[in-house]
C-alpha cells in the first residue's frame, strides 16, 4: 500500500464488495448494515488479516450480527441537551464543538454518533457563518473542536473557510479537529500540500491547531500513519490521542501499553482512554468499567510517564467523568469537566458493581466531595 497514490484510495459501501467474507457471511451481514450502515476505504481493508477469525481490525470495521442485540441509546450522553443550533454544541463553558463532517472514512461499529448515519439528520453544521457569530458573541469560548463525522472529509477549500474565520476571533486560544484520517485514510494528508499549508498558516496566527486523532489497536500505527504525522508535526499541529476501550479489539493490557508506547514514540501524545458509550448496537463492545479499570492501570505499568498521562474517563450527559480509582469495595470518579461548573473536581464514591458499564449502572452512593471552584 505505500505505493497507494490518493486517487486510488477508494470507499467501500456495500456488503457485497466484500469478497473475503463468504455468501452466508455477507448475507447475514446485511441485515446489519440496513441499521447501521457500512463505509471503509480500500487502505484500511488491507490491514486486515483475513486468515485470522479473530482479527481486530476486522472486528473494528466489518459488521457484525451481535449488533442486532438490544441494548443502549441512539444518544447516551444526550447531546442533544446541549445544542445551540444545527451542528453547534455548547456543553462546556470554555469549549463550542461544530459537527461540520457529514461522513467518515470509516463507519466503527461502536460508534457513539451512528445516529447520524441511521437516518435524516439536521446535526451537522452545513451553513458555519452563524455558529461563528455564536463564537464571537461568546467570550467565554476560549477553543472550537471540528467533529462529526470526521472534518477532513471535507474539502480543503471547505476547511480553509471555516478555519480561518475562527482564527479571527480573538478570545480563542485553540483550535482543534477530532479525525480517524490518520488510521483510516493517511493519503488524505500526506499527499494534499494544500491542506499541510493550511495548518501552518493557522498556527502562525497564534491559535494553536491541536489535531485529536482517534486509533484504536497498534497495527494502525505503521509507516504510513506515521508518514502523515510527521507531515502535521512539520506544519506545527499538536497530534493527541484518544480511543475507546474495546471488546475484542484492544482490552488487553498488552494491546493497550503497544498502542501507546507506538504513539508516544510516533510524536502522538496519549488524550483520553473512553468507556464505551451505551450506544445502541455497541453492546459486543462494551467492556465493563470495573474490568476496564484493571486493564488500564495494568497497560500503564508498561508505559514511561511520557504515555501514561492517558486518563481513563466516560463522557456521560452531565460531563466528562475520570474513573479515578477503585478499592476492594468502592469505584472512585471524578468530574473531569461538567456542564454545570458546580460539579467540576466533584469525586464521587459509589459501592463496586462489576456489572456495570456506565455511571447510572451504579446504584449505592457512599459519598461525594468538592472541591470548591475559585472561579464561580
Amino acid at each position: 500500500m505505500d505505493t497507494l497514490s490518493k486517487k486510488k484510495v477508494k470507499y467501500i459501501t456495500s456488503i457485497d464488495d466484500l469478497k473475503a467474507l463468504t455468501e452466508e457471511e455477507r448475507r447475514e451481514l446485511k441485515k446489519v448494515v440496513k441499521n447501521f450502515g457500512f463505509r471503509v476505504t480500500n487502505y484500511y481493508l488491507s490491514l486486515i488479516d483475513w486468515n485470522d477469525p479473530e482479527d481486530e481490525i476486522k472486528r473494528l470495521i466489518i459488521p457484525s450480527v451481535e449488533e442486532l442485540e438490544p441494548w443502549g441509546e441512539k444518544d447516551p450522553s444526550y447531546e442533544k441537551h446541549y445544542t445551540v443550533a444545527p451542528g453547534l454544541q455548547h456543553k462546556y463553558t470554555q469549549t463550542a464543538l461544530f459537527l461540520v463532517g457529514p461522513t467518515c472514512f470509516g463507519y466503527c461499529r461502536f460508534c457513539f454518533r451512528k445516529r447520524l448515519f441511521m437516518e435524516d439528520s439536521n446535526e451537522i453544521l452545513f451553513d458555519y457563518k452563524p455558529a461563528i457569530e455564536y463564537i464571537k458573541e461568546h467570550e467565554e469560548i476560549h477553543n472550537v473542536l471540528l467533529t462529526g463525522g470526521d472534518p477532513l472529509i471535507l474539502s480543503t477549500e471547505r476547511l480553509k473557510d471555516i478555519l480561518l474565520s475562527l482564527s479571527e476571533i480573538d478570545h480563542l486560544i485553540n483550535l482543534r479537529i477530532g479525525t480517524k484520517a490518520l488510521a483510516f485514510n493517511p493519503y488524505r494528508i500526506i499527499y494534499d500540500e494544500e491542506l499541510l499549508e493550511l495548518f501552518k498558516n493557522i498556527n502562525k496566527t497564534g491559535r494553536r491547531l491541536y489535531i485529536i486523532s482517534q486509533f484504536d489497536h497498534p497495527r494502525e500505527v505503521n509507516n504510513i500513519s506515521r508518514r502523515a504525522i510527521n507531515k502535521l508535526l512539520s506544519a506545527g499541529c499538536v497530534i493527541l490521542a484518544q480511543m475507546p476501550l474495546l471488546k475484542g479489539i484492544n482490552d488487553s493490557p498488552f494491546t493497550l501499553s503497544e498502542l501507546w508506547n507506538s504513539l508516544t514514540n510516533a510524536g502522538v501524545n496519549t488524550y483520553y482512554l473512553f468507556q464505551c458509550r451505551p450506544t445502541v448496537g455497541n453492546k459486543p463492545y462494551a467492556v465493563p468499567i470495573e474490568r476496564g479499570f484493571k486493564i488500564y492501570e495494568q497497560a500503564k505499568m508498561n508505559c514511561s510517564g511520557i504515555a501514561k498521562r492517558i486518563r481513563y474517563v466516560m463522557s456521560h450527559a452531565t460531563g466528562k467523568i475520570e474513573i479515578a480509582g477503585m478499592t476492594e469495595k468502592h469505584m472512585i470518579f471524578k468530574y473531569h469537566q461538567s456542564a454545570d461548573p458546580e460539579n467540576i473536581g466533584k469525586t464521587m464514591i459509589f459501592k463496586r458493581n462489576p456489572d456495570a458499564y456506565w455511571l447510572d449502572d451504579y446504584k449505592e452512593l457512599v459519598d461525594s466531595y468538592k472541591i470548591e471552584n475559585p472561579f464561580i
